[in-house]
């Protein structure tokens, strides 16, 4: 379950949109884990949008909100059985690829987790929004056959239309909801970006490969931004 504690944090600093060079696709596809690793925590990460979309169906406020968010919800699963189909694809035990991530997205649920329905429900949307964008970048440094089917399979995930069909009219309607929104998003994507740098393969991290794909994550920040844009809400 989706706790409602809070873990406070300092504000991440965003910086301006850099446009990636050819050197650091390279290099950041160069960061790939093992195919079985990535599988193992996208999958993982799915089952997690999942389990937080069903407490938000539980949280939600009227029926027709609960359709909405149950929509997303089961395009989450259906993401997440797909992921698990090209683990025993590979003649493994999905619950052991998915095990080592268990302990991270705990605490990645707990700090996200948000004090009322529309905090859990934006972070839900930024979260997984940042995350499948990140996973579709890093897959590029999978197995031709593989990348092509989990780019596939990630690229049908998006969760985004149906969440903000249900946080537009809110903002637009709850005196100072979109405020209080704009300072969640913001203590989001620093969490979202802590999981997405542990996505990274572990071995040897020289400090020049750290700087050679720094722009793909000014990428993701980017839009991260335009995704709150387009709540109207201020990144």
């Amino acid at each position: 379950m989706w706790s409602r504690r809070r873990v406070a944090h300092p504000e991440p600093a965003l910086r301006p949109v850099v446009a990636p060079t050819g050197l650091t696709k390279v290099e950041f596809t160069a960061l790939t884990p093992e195919p079985l690793a990535f599988l193992g925590q996208a999958a993982a990460l799915q089952l997690e949008f999942f389990e937080g979309l069903a407490l938000a169906v539980m949280r939600a406020p009227d029926l027709a909100a609960k359709e909405g968010v149950s929509a997303a919800a089961g395009i989450a699963l259906r993401a997440h059985h797909a992921l698990i189909a090209e683990l025993r694809r590979e003649g493994v035990e999905p619950v052991s690829m998915m095990a080592p991530f268990s302990a991270g997205l705990d605490r990645f649920r707990a700090a996200i987790a948000g004090d009322d329905w529309y905090e859990l429900l934006l972070a839900i949307h930024l979260s997984s929004g940042l995350l499948d964008d990140f996973s579709i970048r890093l897959a590029g440094g999978l197995p031709a056959d593989l990348r092509t089917r989990v780019r596939a399979i990630l690229g049908e995930a998006a969760l985004g239309p149906r969440l903000e069909a249900q946080l537009l009219p809110a903002i637009a309607e709850i005196p100072g909801l979109g405020d209080r929104l704009a300072l969640w998003g913001r203590r989001v994507v620093g969490d979202t970006l802590l999981v997405a740098r542990s996505a990274l393969r572990a071995a040897e991290r020289p400090s020049h490969l750290q700087d050679e794909v720094e722009p793909v994550f000014t990428e993701l920040i980017g839009d991260h931004t335009r995704r709150m844009d387009a709540l109207g809400l201020t990144a």
